[in-house]
């Protein structure tokens, strides 16, 4: 089964033992950003996805599937 997006953040930034606050600092959003991205209260833009991809080191469209509910 294909993870949605908060799932996937949550897992690819504990898989590289980084706290909220490090990624907050590695991709300049808010750490209230994040935690809502993550808990799935927020949807983020693709420029968002773009950063957040970019430091993750993760392909922008891995993270962006995970935003198509169908």
């Amino acid at each position: 089964m294909k993870q949605l997006f908060h799932e996937q953040l949550q897992i690819l930034r504990k898989e590289r033992n980084w706290s909220l606050e490090e990624l907050s600092k590695k991709t300049q959003i808010g750490i209230e950003k994040l935690s809502m991205y993550e808990n799935g209260e927020l949807v983020p833009s693709m420029q968002t996805i773009l950063k957040l991809s970019n430091v993750l080191e993760v392909p922008a469209s891995n993270l962006a599937d995970g935003l198509k509910e169908n």
